[in-house]
């Protein structure tokens, strides 16, 4: 015997699922990054980003606040810094521990750099409101 329709789950739609759409959005995203900010990558521009905002920071901190590991962190800091973007120290208190702030080449990049970053969010989502733009947000960050 047969489940009725009302138990039945509805049919598995790959376009309708949450995954897909966010890695469509994400998809479209990196491709108006990589053709807007070419010289760097979205982890490299937000670790730049990072620290502008909060200064000098140790590379096990930076990565945290970017959602980086500390294998990518390296990876990122260390293509920064062969790009003179960022500068690497070690710790005065700990020579085990790096500290990482922006180059002096860093620091007079960034604000253009962040220019560009929000044309490329605004583009992203052309399509919405400021509304939908404001409530996409939320929800993300809920998620």
């Amino acid at each position: 015997m047969q489940p009725s329709d009302e138990t039945s789950p509805p049919p598995y739609v790959l376009e309708d699922q949450i995954g897909f759409k966010l890695r469509l959005a994400n998809q479209k995203h990196l491709e108006l990054f990589s053709s807007m900010m070419p010289s760097l990558t979205p982890t490299q521009f937000a670790t730049m980003a990072k620290l502008k905002e909060v200064g000098e920071l140790s590379q096990n901190h930076l990565g945290r606040l970017v959602g980086m590991d500390a294998a990518t962190t390296k990876g990122v800091v260390d293509r920064l810094t062969k790009k003179g973007m960022v500068s690497i120290t070690p710790s005065e208190t700990d020579r085990r521990r790096l500290l990482i702030s922006l180059s002096d080449q860093g620091k007079n990049a960034i604000s253009d750099l962040i220019e560009q970053a929000q044309a490329i969010s605004q583009k992203t989502m052309a399509n919405l409101t400021k509304r939908e733009r404001e409530r996409l947000l939320e929800l993300l960050t809920k998620l």
